[in-house]
């Protein structure tokens, strides 16, 4: 006590620096800290003989309610909050604080105005010789993983439910779920109640879904399509997530639906960021499409059930921003941001997915097995994400240089499912990667061979944002921050990589995703 007294401006530094030590440490440990997946089901060597699969789909709806939060008056109306412009907020929960819904994906400060459709999480459930798995499909921009921990966690464990996956859309267009994009990166405004609430939502979902499993078949397709009209590949190489791939699961013996997967990789984003209005774009007209059928000219009958729909590889970057998509009277074609263009994309790709479950070269099975690999591994950080998740500023958690993440693999008869915990480049599945002049790290490819052709599904499906998001997934030898620059480029790079953990994150990723295909394959010979 002596030397406190006779030093007291050093013990007050101590004490400020043990604090934010402290504080620091506490950020950089993160929730969960011990979890950690190492699954395989069946198990090795068991032998469970298959009876009929049983499939269940439930959804909630994540739309925030706006009649809780304030409302803004857009002065200017260029869709972002500047008093210094004129705009106002107004004090409607009376809490005293500028409560608004950020929006996710082009930049801070986008406050929504209003709803134009709703926001869904949506359920499936597959259970057969004894394995039971859950998938989620969220309207949502990304996720970080511990907040799909808490939900795992939380499932009545007397639903017998063995492994969850969770995967978003990235949608553009949806509130904040990362705390990246709300008022302004020094004025942080993270929305816990929401996030809290999307949490619910899920647990809600997925035990529904296991509540309403029944005895089902499954008919399977895959449509390969042009990218004119659909997406466009804004980095080169160009390289496309081109195979639409489609799941219709029936009642046994039956043509009725209960449920409807789709896969396929481009950015949710048509309406651009100058929409105000909450909407899941055209994954939107996509489900209600496939559902309730698209109507004329041109039309097709639709087939029922609950559509769900997962994000493909979207890294690299698949988008429509730029795309002329046509409407289906062969007339009217929409290139600028509208609902109009999000409505006829979502068209568009909903007759090539009715129509290929619908043809001759689709296939059905009446009692696939269900096998699941789920393995933890951590991911090499380099630069910006590195010392932001160190500062628990995003994906909480920091292992000395490393993120905790994950990948899965799934079989459910011909069908096969590679989970990815962000924005694959498509290049990595499909094959075609480059090391082009320039670029920082000359040499072979490393994330070879293509990840798709390792898959033995007659249909393959690559889920991207699945189970975390830690961003885009480039290729090595593509990876170009230092001049001279790749491709021609003597300004600046492409972009892509400062939303990236670096250039060693795809190599680990690959690794990880061909060590549980193989694991898969073995408990599936």
């Amino acid at each position: 006590m002596e030397f406190v007294r006779n030093h007291k401006i050093i013990t007050g530094v101590v004490i400020v620096l043990l604090c934010v030590g402290g504080c620091l440490g506490h950020r950089m440990k993160g929730p969960y800290r011990s979890y950690k997946l190492d699954l395989a089901l069946p198990a090795p060597g068991e032998s469970v003989t298959p009876g009929t699969l049983e499939v269940g789909v439930a959804i909630r709806n994540i739309t925030p309610d706006l009649s809780l939060y304030d409302t803004w008056t857009d002065a200017d109306n260029n869709g972002k909050f500047d008093e210094s412009k004129g705009d106002t907020w107004q004090d409607t929960n009376g809490n005293g604080k500028m409560d608004l819904v950020w929006m996710a994906g082009f930049s801070n400060n986008r406050p929504a105005k209003g709803v134009h459709d709703s926001l869904w999480a949506r359920a499936v459930a597959f259970r057969n010789n004894g394995v039971t798995v859950v998938m989620v499909t969220l309207d949502s921009i990304g996720i970080f993983q511990e907040k799909y921990i808490k939900v795992r966690e939380s499932i009545d464990p007397s639903l017998g439910v063995d492994h969850v996956i969770f995967s978003c859309l990235h949608n553009h267009e949806a509130p904040d779920t990362m705390g990246i994009w709300s008022y302004s990166p020094i004025r942080p405004k993270f929305d816990k109640t929401y996030m809290s609430f999307v949490q619910i939502s899920c647990k809600d979902a997925i035990e529904e879904a296991v509540r309403n499993l029944e005895p089902a078949d499954m008919i399977l397709a895959e449509e390969e399509i042009k990218p004119e009209g659909f997406v466009d590949d804004s980095r080169q190489p160009i390289v496309y997530d081109l195979k639409v791939c489609c799941a219709r699961f029936v009642k046994h013996g039956t043509d009725e639906t209960i449920g409807t997967m789709i896969s396929w990789g481009n950015h949710v984003e048509t309406l651009g960021g100058g929409n105000s209005l909450l909407t899941s774009d055209f994954a939107h007209y996509l489900r209600q499409s496939v559902e309730s059928g698209v109507s004329n000219p041109n039309g097709i009958e639709g087939l029922g059930g609950k559509c769900l729909y997962f994000q493909g590889m979207v890294g690299g970057l698949m988008t429509q921003l730029h795309t002329t998509v046509p409407h289906r009277d062969g007339q009217r074609k929409f290139e600028e941001a509208s609902f109009d263009k999000a409505e006829a994309l979502g068209d568009n790709l909903a007759l090539v997915v009715i129509k290929a479950l619908k043809g001759e070269k689709a296939i059905k099975q009446e009692n696939p097995k269900v096998a699941v690999v789920a393995k933890t591994f951590f991911a090499p950080l380099e630069g910006t994400f590195n010392y932001a998740i160190m500062l628990g500023l995003i994906h909480p958690g920091w292992y000395w240089g490393k993120a905790r993440t994950e990948v899965n693999a799934v079989r459910i008869g011909d069908l096969e499912i590679l989970t990815i915990p962000g924005e694959l480049y498509p290049e990595i599945a499909e094959g075609g990667i480059e090391s082009p002049e320039g670029a920082d790290y000359p040499g072979e490819p490393v994330e070879v061979p293509p990840l798709r052709k390792e898959m033995r599904g007659k249909v393959n499906m690559i889920f991207n944002l699945a189970n975390d998001e830690i961003g885009y997934i480039i290729p090595k030898t593509q990876w170009d921050t230092k001049p001279p620059y790749a491709y021609g480029r003597t300004d600046d790079p492409q972009y892509g990589e400062e939303n990236s953990g670096g250039p060693n994150v795809a190599a680990a990723i690959h690794r990880e995703s061909m060590a549980v295909l193989q694991r898969l394959h073995e408990i599936t010979p």
